[in-house]
Parts: structure tokens; C-alpha cells; sequence
């Protein structure tokens, strides 16, 4: 229901548009001056108080649980009455905080004058409520399909000196324990200004919360660490111009006793793809402040009187009922309302991919022949990797020539995708857009077009430089060269890979002094590549990739709905990362695929069940020659895909649950749910002699009877109290999955 002061002690009738501006769930208190921002799971109010000198500054005076008067929170602190000389400043909860007004903690705005000075102060200037949600131009972004889904408020802060204003925007939404934030910044000056920190959001709130973030490397992407508080500040960023193996742009602040199923937390992801912080900064006086934004190390933008620069979004999610619900909320507002296009809600097909099957070895008969065997066991997609085009026989040399490789495909990517479109398989194709090689037919004709720093020598990873996307010669090339190959066969699914980052970031397009806007110029560059090229073949399915899973953040879901979540692919590391990454992402978004064994990466031995189970609980596939497989796998994998057909509306679309994590023991368990069933997958790593058998319970089961795989009919009361036990073969490495059908 939309809030309405349900009573007024100082005598204001709610229907007095004078003091009470009314918007849905968004209301305005003219007397009180300050906004509440209320549904059914949280409440955020905003506050403005007057300085000494007279102005209005704009504080964040509480978010969490819905609250029924906003007023009895409001921040009443006294500047005369402070125990130190800094002590006030250091505990105003302020919601635009910048490096002046004696403020010692980690700002969000950071503006440098024609002067050199960093002094910016901005105070209230104007406000409005509109309901539904802004795009934002050239940014992924979450969106509404109605206004009524959600509301906005819209305040304007203003520096007077500089004219620097900041539009900063809170959309609520209507039925998500969700905000949305960012910041449109704009110069009303007469001089240019440089903007060295433009953050999304700050958040401020009283008391000590531990820190959660998801970090790693390459093959070991988002691992969950939960780090206790402390009086300092703790931040993750990227600074390799893309989100990042190292750390992704996810945080929670989460109270001391949050488990998975209880207690207070706020999630926090930051919808972009490139350089971000996110920073948790506990002071002494048990205030702690969350920012989110682009990384200020690598980012400064030259702003010319009456231009604008939009901050990228940050979400936020509120949770009382423990990570679980904080992670269910993320997964359904970035699976329903950040992914887009047809492929948003439809069934992901069954894959078979052929690179680690064949690697750069193949041919048109080769893969045929992995294809006539995938066709034979119900995969509906064969996928083309790295190898097809140019000279393109080792990663040394091609990229860039999206030309087809006639001496491995004598008929072309049209011939082969139409001999594998007669086995009754769609078919897929690998590409690397954003890269070049030294060694190819485009960097010899255009030197320049790659990221560099003139002068400098250029910085080779993987025998390969980053074309520089900021430059919308390069983008055009792009679009075309990859849109021409997409239109000269029937292609119905792309991997868009990026196997490097940054170094020696520079174009020779920009101006002197404007060197610091290539890291966001870039993501801005290939944002628009992808909107161009994933609108233009709006049925392809694309999924992403950057060395596995070194860029799976919710911008590029914004363009392509799943991502490739690690070149890692044994079963045993896939629980950590799968587990990890979906504190904040959905399985929808993940690709998980069963591969060889021993495994290209660990060297492990797992059985082709387990590699199942665990691919199960993403987008489901192989990476491996079908062809060489043994008569009993093949069996299991003809088992596997026909289980998969008949789950993943519930995989895809289902309530995702976290039971037991492998960072704390040897078990690991999960399920999905939805109003047909539930599937409840449990691993264990090493099998143990004399041990008592496990007993998993489930959680949040819908109420109802369920047929159990044996038969037996357990009501979802039994289900979530007494449990359920799994049972493993007797080998390490084993799993379980069990599938509860609901009675009609």
C-alpha cells in the first residue's frame, strides 16, 4: 500500500499539498523537511538541515525496516554541542558527501575548480516525485515495464561557487525491498570543472555491521569472505578497466548475528562494467558509510559549462529475514527487471561447446561429428569456440579479422551451421570483439586503434592488445564486422568473450588532460556496441565472458542475460564459485557446463554424475568431444539432458536457496522452488569412514504435500523441520539431487 501519514501530531492534515507532497510511496514533509521513501519491506528517509550559515544539507536519517513515522528518527544532532572540534562532522549521516565541510571520511563527490581547489559544497537546492523510473542514456540500467512498478525522487543539490549540481535519484520499487540510485551531475558554472570522483550513492547508517564481498582470481571468481568490523575503512575495487576476477562490484553490510535466514543486511551492486570502489568506512563514533561508484584511481572527466555526466546505477537491497532473502531479492530484480529481450524469460537451451573438446584442432568434419553425437542425446545447441576465422590455428595472430578460416571450414560458418541446423541443433559462435592481435590484417592496417600510451611501448597479454572502444570509428567497425558475420548464416547463439585487461590505458583521440575518461569512455564506447548489436538480432541468445567469469556484474546482463561464470569447470571449485556468486546474481545467469575429465583446470577426477548435478544448477552444457565418450557416459549424459528439459523452468525461474556453504564444511547444498516443486541438490566433497549420516533441511518450501523421488508423500512442514537425508555413493566427490513434485 502507498504510505500516508497515518496520524499528524503537529496538526497537518495529509491532504495539505503545502507541506505534504504525496507520490505513491514516496512522501514529501514540508514542515519537517524530509522525505520517506516507504513499501512494504523498508523504509529510507532523507532528511535536510540547516547549517549555521543557513543552508540546507541533505542527510541520510535512516534505512532499513518500514517504519510507521519518520519523524521519530530525524537526525537532532547540535553542532555547538560536539565533544571535539571535528567529532559532528565525522557522524552526520550525509547523503552527498564531499571532501569539504570537515568531513574526514571517504567522499562521493569530488569536483576540482579552474583553481586546482577540491572544496566542493553542495547543499539542497530543489526536489521532485514522479512516479515510474529514468532511463539513463548510454548506461545499463535496472527498468520498469509501468510506472506503477516504482516511484522516484529526484533531489538537486548545488554548489554555489562552482555551479556544480548533483540530481541525485532514489527509485523505490513497489513490490521489491529495492532502491535504485544514482547521480546526474551537470556544470551550471561559467568555468570548467573537473569531476575526480562522481560516485552513485552513499549510504549511512549507525552501528558496526560486518563486511561481505565476493573475491578471487582467474578459475577462482567470488569467493564469499565475511569480514568482521573494524575502525577503518575496507574497500574493493578494480582498477583493470573491467569489473574484474579480482573483486566484483557486490558488498553487503550485514549485523553481527545475520545467518543466511535471519537478521539485518544491505546489499549493494553497482550496474557497470568497467573500474568501480565500493567502500565501507567505520569511524570511531560507530557510524559506518557505504559508498559505491567509479574507481576515483583511474577516472577523472573534464566537464565544460552546460554539460552533464551520469553516475552508473547502484542498487540496494534490504533484508530483515537474513542473506537469503537480501540475495532473492537481487536475483528477481536482475533477472526481471535489468536482463532484457526475448531470451529474458524463455528456457535456455542444452549446449555443447566444442573448445575443450578440440581446442584450435578441428575441421568441418570434426565438428560435425561432435554434433551428429549431441544430436543423438538431446543437446539442442552446438557452439563454434575460438579457431574459425583468420589464420587463427593458436591464439597468437587473427583477432580482428572476423573472416572465416576456409582451410578448417571449406564451406564456411553458413555450410556448417546449416549441416548442424539438419541434426535438429541450433548453432553457436565464439567471437572476441573488443580485441586485436599484433599479428593481423587490422592492426597493420590501424596502428592506432588499440589502447595505448603514445611513446610508450604497448603492454601484449595473450599476444593480444584491447582495441580502443572509446572511439567511435572503432565502435562502427565492430558493430559491422561482427553484424556482417551474424547475417551470413543461421546463428542463433554468440559467446562475446574479453580475454584481457587494461594497461597503459590511452587514446590518441583524446585531448591533453582528458587521458583519465578513457577507463569509462570504454564502457561507454561498448555499451553501445552491444545495444546496437544485440537490438539488431534480438534472437540470438549472447552470452558473455571475459576469462571466464572476470565480468559478471549486472551492466552486461543488462545486454546479454547469462555469463560464462568461470574457466574453471571441475565440480568441486564450481560449488564455491556458483555458491558465491549467487549472493547477488541468479542462476539464470550462470553458465555451467560439464566437462573432461581429469579437468583441464584441477587436474580432479570427478564422475560425470557429479559434474551433472553441479551444471545442473546453471545454464546447462557440455565442454568435451562427445564423440570419445564411452557407451555407459553417454547413457548418463542422455539422462542428464533429458532431466535438465524437464527442470529448468524451475532452475531458470525458481526461488534460489542457499542450505549449507562449502567454505564451511564438507557438505554444500542448495535448492529451487516454485509452485510446482522443489529441487533440493546437495554435494559432498571427501567421503568420511563412521560419520552420521547428513540431514538437510529445506527452507521457504511453498505450503502443500510433496511426492518425494521414493514415492513417500512429505508435507512442507516435514520438509523444512525434520528434513531430508541424502544418499552418496561411497567415493569422494559425490552428489544428490532430489525433486519434490507439489500435489495438486
Amino acid at each position: 500500500m502507498p504510505f500516508v501519514p497515518a496520524y499528524n501530531r503537529d496538526g497537518l492534515q495529509p491532504n495539505n499539498f503545502n507541506m505534504f507532497e504525496v507520490n505513491a510511496m514516496i512522501v514529501y514533509d514540508g514542515k519537517r523537511k524530509l522525505f520517506h521513501l516507504k513499501n512494504e519491506y523498508l523504509s529510507l528517509v532523507l532528511c535536510l538541515r540547516p547549517d549555521e550559515e543557513g543552508t540546507e544539507e541533505l542527510l541520510m536519517a535512516y534505512l532499513g525496516a518500514p517504519l510507521t513515522d519518520p519523524a521519530s528518527i530525524l537526525y537532532m544532532t547540535d553542532l555547538k554541542n560536539g565533544a571535539s572540534f571535528d567529532s559532528l562532522r565525522q557522524i552526520l549521516p550525509y547523503a552527498c558527501p564531499t571532501d569539504a565541510r570537515g568531513d574526514y571520511r571517504p567522499a562521493l563527490v569530488c569536483a576540482r575548480d579552474p583553481h586546482g581547489q577540491r572544496c566542493t559544497e553542495l547543499f539542497y537546492a530543489s526536489h521532485c516525485i514522479k512516479p515510474g523510473k529514468p532511463a539513463l542514456p548510454g548506461l545499463p540500467a535496472s527498468y520498469v515495464e509501468s510506472d506503477s512498478e516504482a516511484d522516484t525522487l529526484y533531489i538537486t543539490l548545488r554548489d554555489g561557487l562552482t555551479g556544480l549540481t548533483a540530481e541525485l535519484r532514489y527509485t523505490l520499487f513497489t513490490q521489491r525491498p529495492i532502491i535504485a540510485a544514482s547521480i546526474l551531475y551537470q556544470n551550471e558554472g561559467e568555468n570548467a570543472l573537473t569531476l575526480e570522483n562522481a560516485g552513485s550513492v552513499c549510504v549511512s547508517l549507525p552501528g558496526r555491521y560486518d563486511f561481505i564481498h565476493l573475491h578471487g582470481g582467474w578459475a577462482k571468481e567470488r569467493a564469499v569472505e565475511r569480514v568482521s568490523p573494524a575502525v577503518l575503512s575496507r574497500s574493493v575495487s578494480s582498477a583493470r578497466g573491467a569489473s574484474g576476477h579480482e573483486h566484483n562490484p557486490f558488498a553487503a553490510l550485514a549485523a553481527l548475528d545475520t545467518t543466511e535466514f535471519s537478521g539485518e543486511c544491505l546489499g549493494a551492486a553497482l550496474v557497470y562494467s568497467g573500474d568501480f570502489a565500493i567502500t565501507a568506512d567505520e569511524n570511531a563514533f560507530n557510524t559506518t558509510r557505504l559508498t559505491l561508484g567509479l574507481n576515483p584511481r583511474t577516472f577523472s572527466w573534464r566537464l565544460e559549462p552546460g554539460c552533464s555526466f551520469q553516475s552508473p546505477e547502484a542498487l540496494l537491497a534490504y533484508s530483515d529475514h537474513g542473506l537469503n532473502a537480501m540475495s532473492q531479492a537481487l536475483h528477481s530484480l536482475i533477472r526481471q527487471r535489468v536482463c532484457r529481450g526475448e531470451w529474458r524469460d524463455k528456457e535456455r537451451p542444452v549446449l555443447i561447446n566444442n573448445w575443450e573438446g578440440t581446442y584450435f584442432n578441428f575441421n568441418h568434419e570434426k565438428i560435425l561429428n561432435i554434433a551428429k553425437a549431441a544430436a543423438k542425446v538431446g543437446i539442442e545447441l552446438f557452439v563454434l569456440d575460438d579457431g574459425w576465422f583468420g589464420k587463427r590455428n593458436d591464439d597468437n595472430c587473427s583477432l580482428g579479422d572476423w573472416v572465416v578460416n576456409r582451410e578448417k571450414l571449406p564451406r564456411g560458418i553458413k555450410g556448417l551451421a546449416e549441416d548442424i541446423n539438419a541434426l535438429g541443433l541450433k548453432f553457436g559462435l565464439w567471437f572476441e570483439p573488443e580485441m586485436v592481435s599484433p599479428d593481423s590484417d587490422l592492426y597493420r592496417a590501424h596502428p592506432d586503434w588499440c589502447l595505448h600510451a603514445e611513446g610508450r611501448r604497448r603492454s601484449e597479454s595473450r599476444n593480444q592488445l584491447i582495441l580502443d572502444m572509446s572511439r567511435r570509428d572503432v565502435q562502427d567497425y565492430v558493430i559491422e564486422a561482427v553484424s556482417a558475420v551474424l547475417r551470413s548464416a543461421p546463428i542463433d547463439y554468440v559467446k562475446w568473450d574479453m580475454n584481457r585487461n587494461f594497461k597503459e590505458a590511452g587514446s590518441v583521440l583524446l585531448a591533453d588532460g582528458r587521458q583519465g575518461e578513457i577507463a569509462h569512455r570504454y564502457m561507454l564506447g561498448l555499451y553501445r556496441v552491444l545495444e546496437n548489436v544485440t537490438s539488431a538480432f534480438p534472437h540470438i541468445l549472447f552470452e558473455s565472458c571475459s576469462g571466464g567469469g572476470g565480468r559478471f556484474d549486472a551492466g552486461m546482463l543488462h545486454y546479454m542475460p547469462q555469463t560464462w561464470t568461470s574457466d574453471d569447470s571441475d565440480a568441486v571449485e564450481r560449488l564455491f564459485i556458483q555458491y558465491g556468486t549467487s549472493m547477488c546474481y541468479p542462476a539464470s545467469a550462470m553458465g555451467a557446463h560439464v566437462s573432461a575429465v581429469p579437468n583441464h583446470q584441477a587436474g580432479r577426477v570427478t564422475s560425470i554424475r557429479m559434474r551433472g548435478d553441479v551444471a545442473l544448477g546453471g545454464n546447462f552444457g557440455y565442454e568435451l568431444d562427445l564423440s570419445a565418450q564411452s557407451p555407459e557416459d553417454m547413457d548418463e549424459i542422455r539422462r542428464q539432458v533429458a532431466l535438465v528439459k524437464s527442470i529448468r523452468s524451475t532452475t531458470q525461474r525458481g526461488v534460489f536457496t542457499r542450505l549449507e556453504s562449502p567454505f564451511e564444511g564438507n557438505l554444500t547444498a542448495w535448492q529451487f522452488a516454485d509452485d510446482k516443486r522443489i529441487i533440493l541438490c546437495v554435494y559432498r566433497v571427501l567421503s568420511r569412514p563412521n560419520t552420521a549420516p547428513a540431514r538437510v533441511r529445506l527452507h521457504d518450501v511453498p505450503e502443500g504435500d510433496y511426492t518425494a523421488p521414493d514415492g513417500s508423500i512429505l508435507s512442507a512442514n516435514d520438509l523444512m523441520r525434520a528434513g531430508v537425508r541424502p544418499i552418496f555413493p561411497r567415493e569422494d566427490f559425490a552428489s544428490c539431487v532430489m525433486i519434490f513434485e507439489k500435489k495438486n
